[in-house]
């Protein structure tokens, strides 16, 4: 996987597992969910606070190995450019 996509697996309040998978770039953000007891990805749904926060710890981590930093700063414009 490339530096710029992210993906991570949680469980969701029903017990099911659920894939997130992000693509960050200057110009774009893409999200791509996915749960196990579902067939197709849905990419139309808008992250929630959580996925945000999610996303910005594994940069973090990311940025502590020493990768990362532009994507992070990406990141932040995003959540920004979201909320607004």
């Amino acid at each position: 996987m490339s530096q710029n996509n992210i993906s991570w697996t949680e469980r969701c309040e029903d017990g099911v597992k659920r894939e997130t998978r992000v693509t960050v770039t200057p110009k774009n953000i893409k999200w791509q969910f996915k749960r196990k007891d579902h067939k197709y990805w849905d990419y139309d749904s808008i992250p929630k606070s959580e996925d945000w926060d999610m996303l910005e710890n594994i940069m973090l981590r990311r940025t502590h190995r020493g990768r990362g930093l532009n994507i992070q700063d990406n990141v932040k414009k995003w959540r920004k450019l979201a909320n607004a």
